[in-house]
């Protein structure tokens, strides 16, 4: 029997992404997974074989996706998880992978997310019965709020109109935000957009809502992300100190009484979700929020992440418009934030967004972000003032859940390149550089005991 406390800690040692792209049908769910997994595999240096457990989040597709994927890669028989946690769907896995390992249930685990989205705006996936945002939507309603455009667009631009009217931010501050991340996406090759914006730019976008520009709005996606948790023995078994990354902390919060009883536009967004994990991950890992250097958080839309820096704790209530004018929230600032360029640049693969967050975190913290690079967090750095780097991935879905997870290197971290690393393994520089796998490196990671050679041929 499992213990009922947690007693070990957990380990991303392998991560791997495909590149995010326009939903045009050009590669099926299965290729993006299995694309993600391969690399992910060949970053930590393991086989499918190794892998006791897999945690496959997705969000719109039939309910054993998670195993047509997998099986690609061996038949090995084990437990194969499917999770659909809305937007939160990637984070979700990767917090049942995270769990397996701290509670002794399992060495190593596979965290995989994946999307193949419609082109557009999001839709309500059946019409036959009760959408699980309809009290949020009637509430809108109730408090006047309903205006055009697709709803979730809605639900944020209302959210940062409040807290403008509230608290003097503008929406100049939202576009600036925008801004930022676009710029940011230029070096990112895994992202869906590469175009610098200027605040002035996003302002005269296309309009998506009354108040909301289509730059100030993330696209939907099809893309893959993966990630290998495994426990301290795996890793040192393994002799992979020279790439492990700690989840310091994590946690998972669904909706408190605030999102109906405030009748507030910005508790509409789940911002309460947001409040409760940050603080519960800063107390787990007894550090406050400025020991945080580089974050990743879901800006699904600008105005939400005007919303998150009050929520995780970056700024003090009601002062998020301080910390963009200050730019704080960018190179050279207080946080880096979404260096990746975020969902607004990167895309939104609802299944693959959480554990994508955590890739770019992982490789922030290896320093092998080449130039999406936080200088402050590159191995060693640091650690020549005593201190300790922090990454932070926060992920959120309506509906409501939220996942906020902590990273840092661990103290056995071998900051010297001494032997070979995940970048040797796959032959480039991943945390820098998109490059699709080939069969050979499918042949390198699928299973050697239980592997069948129909599922192969028929990918």
């Amino acid at each position: 029997m499992a213990p009922k406390t947690a007693t070990r800690k957990a380990y991303i040692v392998g991560v791997g992404q495909t590149a995010f792209e326009k939903p045009r049908n050009r590669v099926d769910y299965p290729e993006l997974a299995v694309e993600a997994a391969t690399k992910a595999l060949l970053d930590a240096g393991v086989n499918y074989d190794e892998i006791e457990q897999a945690f496959a989040g997705y969000v719109y597709g039939d309910s054993t996706c998670g195993q047509r994927a997998l099986y690609a890669l061996g038949m090995t028989k084990i437990p194969i998880m499917n999770v659909n946690n809305n937007c939160s769907t990637g984070s979700s896995a990767l917090w049942l992978a995270r769990q397996a390992i701290e509670y002794g249930i399992a060495d190593c685990v596979m965290a995989l997310g994946f999307e193949k989205m419609a082109p557009g705006s999001l839709t309500n996936a059946f019409n036959d019965r009760d959408p699980p945002l309809s009290k949020t939507v009637g509430l809108m309603a109730d408090m006047d709020k309903m205006t055009t455009g697709p709803f979730a667009a809605q639900i944020f631009g209302n959210g940062a109109q409040e807290y403008i009217e509230k608290y003097g931010a503008t929406w100049e501050d939202v576009a600036a935000i925008a801004a930022k991340s676009h710029t940011h996406s230029v070096n990112n090759p895994y992202a869906q957009f590469h175009n610098a914006m200027t605040t002035e730019e996003v302002l005269a976008d296309k309009k998506v809502t009354d108040k909301l520009t289509r730059a100030m709005c993330c696209p939907t996606s099809d893309g893959s992300a993966c990630a290998i948790v495994c426990s301290e023995d795996f890793v040192k078994a393994h002799k992979l100190e020279n790439q492990t990354i700690e989840i310091a902390a994590m946690a998972m919060a669904t909706d408190s009484p605030r999102l109906f009883e405030d009748r507030s536009s910005i508790e509409l967004t789940g911002a309460d979700m947001t409040r409760t994990c940050a603080k519960e991950v800063y107390s787990k890992a007894g550090i406050t929020v400025d020991q945080v250097q580089v974050i990743e958080l879901h800006d699904c839309f600008a105005a939400n992440e005007l919303l998150l820096y009050d929520a995780l704790g970056l700024s003090k209530p009601g002062k998020a418009h301080e910390l963009v004018r200050n730019r704080d929230n960018t190179f050279g600032g207080r946080f880096v934030v979404n260096p990746s360029g975020g969902l607004l640049s990167k895309g939104h693969p609802l299944g693959a967004t959480g554990i994508a967050a955590a890739w770019f975190v992982v490789q922030q913290l290896r320093g092998w972000a080449g130039p999406m690079q936080d200088p402050r967090v590159v191995p060693g750095v640091m650690e020549k003032d005593g201190k300790t780097a922090y990454g932070l991935a926060h992920n959120l879905g309506l509906g409501g859940s939220c996942v906020v997870t902590l990273l840092r290197r661990p103290s056995f971290y071998e900051s010297e390149k001494k032997g070979p690393d995940g970048r040797d393994r796959l032959g480039y520089e991943h945390g820098h550089e998109c490059r699709p796998v080939t069969m050979a490196d499918v042949d390198k990671v699928k299973s050697k005991k239980a592997f069948s050679k129909w599922a192969e041929a028929n990918l």
